[in-house]
């Protein structure tokens, strides 16, 4: 028995929008872990995600609204619904919550470190202020899961994190893509950093104001 094109038209068109939405995300984020943002055409996206071209531009707008999107997937991390306060000795804290970012970060990994990195847009300001909100969300969530009891209302400080950002990205980088490093070297160089920083940087910067 044949399936006619108004039946598989049908088919998809049945899916909820929202659904919908979320299936082209997926099929951009996948085709942009594997290929660089010039190599990838927004008639891809719709031949990957089984749709019409004019469907992912009626949800996202340009090529470029598409990748903000993907950027703005990988970079902000399902902090609320996955990591919370956590009990013990600092360094299990510390260590639980770097085994869940990179437990995070490693089912998207190829796109996580190209839109994170040089391969997308170039110094895109867009781009910048999505990763410096994730990174700020991410410095409040992972210090409330190892018992930081500090506000970070001081600038220094959020720099601080954003540093610790930038750090992981650039590791991970290290792993995923040019595999000099392994994952315990990251997840040591990552927990002793944050470590330290709970422990002696921020601690000290707040009492010298």
């Amino acid at each position: 028995m044949t399936t006619s094109s108004e039946d598989v038209g049908a088919s998809w068109r049945r899916l909820e929008p929202d659904v919908r939405r979320e299936q082209i995300l997926e099929c951009a984020v996948r085709l942009l872990g594997e290929r660089p943002y010039a190599q990838v055409s927004m008639t891809e996206v719709a031949r990957e995600a089984g749709v019409a071209r004019g469907l992912v531009n009626h949800y996202f707008g340009t090529k470029r609204e598409l990748y903000l999107e993907v950027v703005r997937r990988m970079v902000m991390l399902p902090y609320a619904d996955s990591i919370g306060p956590m009990r013990g000795p600092l360094k299990r804290r510390v260590d639980h919550s770097v085994t869940w970012f990179l437990d995070t970060v490693s089912a998207y990994g190829p796109t996580f470190v190209a839109v994170t990195g040089a391969g997308g847009v170039g110094d895109d300001p867009e781009v910048e202020q999505i990763i410096d909100e994730a990174d700020d969300l991410a410095a409040g969530k992972v210090l409330e899961a190892v018992g930081f009891a500090a506000q970070l209302d001081d600038e220094r400080q959020r720099a601080v994190l954003r540093a610790y950002g930038g750090l992981a990205r650039a590791a991970i980088r290290e792993w995923i893509r040019r595999g000099t490093l392994t994952r315990e070297d990251v997840h040591l160089l990552l927990s002793n950093a944050l470590t330290s920083i709970v422990r002696d940087v921020l601690p000290g910067m707040s009492a010298a104001r």
